[in-house]
């Protein structure tokens, strides 16, 4: 037990109830190739993790620093173009996709850097507005730039032979083959990250962000350089989130504007971050998770219920598929109103 609590920098989940919700998360994740054949749940289980990765960077910034940034998909593309088109232009190779990761990672750091000491001093709403206008410029740059990304279409790419679905690896009775293996590097590189954020929360630099996002002026008071503290936890989130991009990249063979740096993945982990509870990285596990299996799974669910409930007035047509959005966002105000401290706040406060 106290290797665990270890593993987890001395801070596990609260209550019995989220400790059996990040269990059932942990586990169905490990063990997805064997618990749910087929590549769709393979898929699933894989976006799981690196939004996981993606949706707790946010949170290093929002829940804990108490910054609202709209830039968050730009470091989440970095990533992604930096592995991708160093596999493309360079060839499927180890020393290309690390190479590839490490510019990138230079890249996210340096903008990263860059809007925190600019735009840090000014308030928040200005501050959120900046990052969204660096966003917008970084992704037309993206699609403009078809001679280098793909534009629109972006790029797809090979894997190293090893993580190749013709690939095949014994071991003792089992038998793996390169999907399995590139799925395992996405869990086991995603658990790290977590682990590693995790970490760097419960030190006592996240004491100081939790300080900042609680009264800025008291902890400058104290004598914390605020800006300097902002700045390292921006660029913490964007490493983090470069790290996703490329887990995504990896996972999906092809990086493109509408897999890594649409709006509408930012509207995404912010709401994995509301829906999980802000403040806490298993929140944003628990969202991340949540937030995936019904974006996959509520269309088909409903076209069931539909189905079922032909003959009956009006409820095939409320729950035909075609209206799922709807459905997500109405899930969505309940969790909410329900859970205002989000579902791990809550869960966490049960004993």
């Amino acid at each position: 037990m106290s290797i665990l609590r270890a593993i987890l920098s001395d801070d596990p989940p609260r209550g019995r109830p989220l400790a059996l919700a990040m269990f059932v998360i942990f586990a169905g994740l490990a063990l997805a190739p064997l618990l749910f054949p087929g590549m769709e749940a393979l898929n699933v289980a894989a976006k799981i993790c690196y939004f996981v990765v993606l949706a707790a960077s946010y949170d290093l910034l929002l829940g804990y620093t108490g910054i609202i940034s709209f830039a968050h998909t730009m470091f989440f593309g970095i990533g992604g173009y930096g592995a991708g088109l160093a596999l493309y232009d360079f060839g499927p190779s180890w020393t290309s996709m690390l190479v590839g990761t490490g510019v990138a990672l230079v890249v996210a750091l340096a903008l990263a850097l860059v809007i925190g000491l600019f735009s840090l001093r000014v308030r928040a709403l200005f501050f959120a507005m900046i990052t969204l206008a660096v966003a917008s410029a970084f992704s037309i740059l993206a699609s403009q730039l078809s001679s280098l990304t793909g534009g629109e279409d972006g790029r797809t790419f090979r894997l190293p032979v090893e993580l190749r679905p013709g690939f095949h690896l014994s071991v003792g009775p089992l038998a793996l083959g390169g999907q399995i293996l590139a799925y395992y590097l996405v869990f086991f590189a995603a658990l790290i990250l977590f682990l590693l954020m995790l970490r760097a929360v419960n030190s006592p630099f996240g004491r100081v962000l939790q300080a900042i996002r609680e009264n800025e002026f008291r902890a400058e008071a104290i004598g914390y350089r605020i800006a300097v503290y902002r700045s390292i936890a921006s660029c913490l989130a964007a490493a983090a989130a470069c790290l996703a991009g490329v887990l995504c990249a990896i996972w999906l063979r092809y990086t493109g504007p509408a897999v890594t740096l649409s709006f509408d993945i930012m509207l995404d982990i912010l709401l994995m971050v509301v829906i999980g509870g802000m403040g806490t990285l298993y929140g944003a596990a628990i969202g991340a998770t949540l937030f995936v299996l019904a974006e996959t799974y509520l269309q088909s669910l409903m076209a069931a219920v539909s189905h079922a409930t032909v003959g009956l007035p009006l409820l095939p047509l409320i729950f035909h598929p075609d209206r799922w959005l709807l459905w997500l966002g109405v899930l969505f105000v309940l969790s909410v109103y329900f859970f205002p401290a989000g579902i791990a706040g809550r869960l966490g406060a049960r004993r």
